[in-house]
Formats: C-alpha cells, structure tokens, sequence
C-alpha cells in the first residue's frame, strides 16, 4: 500500500475493490444508512473508551481505527457515486474555513480557559 494515500486515490481504490470484489455499490441512499450506523459505532466507541461509559464484553472486539476507517469506506463510496472529488471539495472547505475562521477561534476567550474552567 501506497504510504501517502490521497483522497483521490482512496476514491480510486475503493472503486476498484467494488468493481473487483463487490458485485456493485449499495445506492445512495443505502450507503447513507450505513454511514449513519458506522458513525453510530464511532460514537458508541468514543463513549466508552474517552468518556464515562464503560466497555461491554461485545464492544471489546472493536477498535476506533477500524471503526473510523469503516466510516471513510463508505463516505468514499458515496463521494464515488455523487460525482464528488473529496480532495477537491476538502481543499475549498479547508479555504472557506480559512478565510471565515482565521480570527474568530483566536478572539473566543473560551477556547483559551483550561479545560477546568469550561
């Protein structure tokens, strides 16, 4: 594997890997429920493993790695089947974040209190 993966080229990946091993890509719509339930499995996982809950004997298994790469998979997916270059529409978003934030997060005073204060 390559060790500088682009967002191109990970789209490029995963269309090869449905056109080889996959029979075709879930609609849209499909692919969007299971964004939603491998978010889901994220959350369950950060809940436990950097908040209050504790492990359950079934989440023992699961790894936040494999679990962020699942959401990754299928957001790819659906960037594939909307005609969406990710690597492009990250670097606009990235600029319009730019020019919107650049001040704002230094002039919040919240953001510069300890952890404790908040």
């Amino acid at each position: 594997m390559d060790s500088k993966l682009t967002l191109t080229h990970a789209q490029t990946l995963v269309d090869e890997w449905i056109q080889t091993y996959g029979v075709r890509y879930f609609s849209p719509l499909t692919n969007m429920a299971i964004l939603t339930e491998e978010v889901g499995e994220v959350a369950r996982l950060m809940a436990r493993q950097y908040g209050d809950q504790s492990f359950k004997r079934s989440d023992e298994a699961h790894n936040l790695a494999d679990e962020l790469a699942d959401v990754l998979w299928v957001l790819l997916c659906i960037a594939n089947q909307t005609g969406v270059s990710l690597e492009e529409a990250f670097l606009r978003n990235l600029e319009k974040k730019t020019l919107r934030d650049k001040d704002r997060h230094h002039a919040n005073p919240k953001l510069h209190a300890s952890n404790e204060e908040v």
